[in-house]
């Protein structure tokens, strides 16, 4: 059997979960469980957080999945509907969703059925979804006088540069944000996780965090942990074989490394075929007996080369910890040129999902 596997942290998907409640000082906390959980798996992520105010989803088909599973939080459907008939299911499943466009307040306005819950999201700056910031209280208006509409619209809108500290753009983005919606009530929504690290003024009446409660940052030089939060996704696998190999025999695909020493190279059961981003390079750090090592030419199918030199003592079938507890997927992340986001959201089928309860 495959030993290929992901734990994934239930105990610290908690722990980030209430971490995040005390930071936002308050707010409601929408968890974000997008991308199949940001990969950790959607409705075992959605039960652990039965106590979350809402679930934030991309598609209605995740709406359904909750739905399915018992949940009866609030869902938002983040990325808005795209057809009239879209809102039948809306409403069948009780969800809400994001209008960003003039083209769904349309939709809405010949819509006669019973009212649904919107989040008018605005364009502050980021200019990827929203309402322009100069149409926003016509764009509420509209919404208001639909029947078809709940009367308690919220207010959103999505920052660009958050994990950047003191970031100008965030600035200028919650100002745009206010002097379009200040004279207009409702609740208001604006941080995302990072926005709620770095940004207090960014924490309104609701936050909608996604990788932070999976203990991920997106800050070029920082990790979760740096922030108190604690990794939800361990991916190990094993050593299957050990080579003893002289200075200057190549190593894998293509001959890309070649050994400066005599080296003993661990190959490990795992590849990009389970979600390993193939474009790690060279040196980018695994865990073997605690240790960092350094992984060696080109990542294959499904199996990965690791210098374990270093080690004074290693055998076949010692695990292999490609990040997790120990070893932040931030880190392997920045090697590969890449988010945290990307990877744990890219692990494969293939690879067999544990929970346990850790903190």
């Amino acid at each position: 059997m495959r030993s290929t596997r992901a734990t994934i942290h239930l105990g610290n998907l908690r722990h980030n979960h209430a971490l995040a409640r005390r930071l936002a000082q308050g707010s409601r906390v929408m968890a974000v469980v997008k991308a199949n959980a940001y990969g950790h798996g959607l409705e075992r992520v959605g039960l652990a957080l039965a106590d979350a105010d809402a679930f934030g989803v991309a598609t209605i088909s995740d709406a359904h999945r909750l739905r399915s599973a018992g949940l009866s939080q609030r869902i938002v459907l983040l990325s808005g509907f795209d057809e009239a008939r879209d809102l039948a299911e809306l409403r069948a499943l009780g969800i809400e969703t994001v209008v960003h466009h003039e083209s769904q307040i349309r939709m809405l306005e010949v819509d006669h059925g019973e009212p649904v819950r919107v989040w008018l999201k605005i364009d502050s700056g980021m200019h990827r979804l929203g309402l322009p910031a100069s149409s926003a209280q016509v764009a509420w208006e509209r919404l208001r006088n639909c029947s078809s509409v709940h009367p308690d619209v919220v207010l959103m809108t999505h920052l660009a540069s958050a994990d950047v500290p003191e970031s100008e753009q965030s600035q200028w983005q919650l100002a745009t944000f206010s002097a379009a919606t200040s004279a207009l009530p409702g609740l208001r929504s604006v941080a995302n996780s990072p926005g709620l690290l770095n940004i207090p003024a960014a924490r309104a009446d609701w936050v909608r965090l996604g990788g932070l409660l999976y203990g991920q940052s997106t800050h070029a030089e920082r990790t979760g942990t740096d922030y108190g939060l604690k990794p939800v996704m361990s991916l190990d696998s094993k050593l299957i074989a050990i080579n003893d190999l002289l200075a200057g025999e190549p190593v894998g695909y293509g001959g890309t490394h070649r050994c400066e020493r005599p080296s003993r190279i661990g190959i490990a059961a795992i590849g990009y075929g389970d979600g390993y981003p193939r474009h790690a390079p060279t040196g980018t750090p695994v865990l073997v007996r605690g240790q960092r090592c350094p992984t060696v030419g080109r990542v294959s199918m499904d199996l990965l080369a690791i210098d374990l030199t270093e080690l004074a003592e290693v055998e076949v079938g010692d695990p292999v910890r490609l990040w997790g507890q120990g070893l932040p997927v931030e880190v392997v992340a920045r090697h590969a040129g890449t988010i945290g986001y990307e990877l744990t959201c890219g692990v494969t089928r293939r690879v067999l999902y544990v929970e346990d309860e850790l903190i």
